[in-house]
């Protein structure tokens, strides 16, 4: 069966990031290619805990959390620091 994930990039500083809208995780890379690579070798780490553990969770990421992904960049130019939500 092969699965197929919906995957938004962003540039970030010198690198790409890749965040999968199906589960929250990310990659990253210097190249689209090397990001989303980055990304299949998280999902897979990830299903294999996923499969194996009873109190591991999975959820699509909201629509806050994607809006705070795209919005990131500006805040890292800022100077103020904030505490930020971890899912996981």
């Amino acid at each position: 069966m092969i699965d197929f994930y919906n995957v938004v990039l962003r540039k970030s500083a010198d690198h790409l990031v890749s965040l999968c809208l199906k589960n929250g995780l990310v990659g990253q890379g210097n190249t689209p290619e090397q990001s989303i690579d980055k990304l299949k070798q998280a999902i897979e780490s990830f299903s294999e805990v996923y499969e194996s553990e009873s109190d591991v969770y999975l959820s699509p990421l909201s629509l806050n959390e994607l809006h705070e992904f795209l919005t990131l960049e500006d805040a890292e130019t800022s100077d103020s620091y904030e505490l930020r939500k971890v899912y996981g």
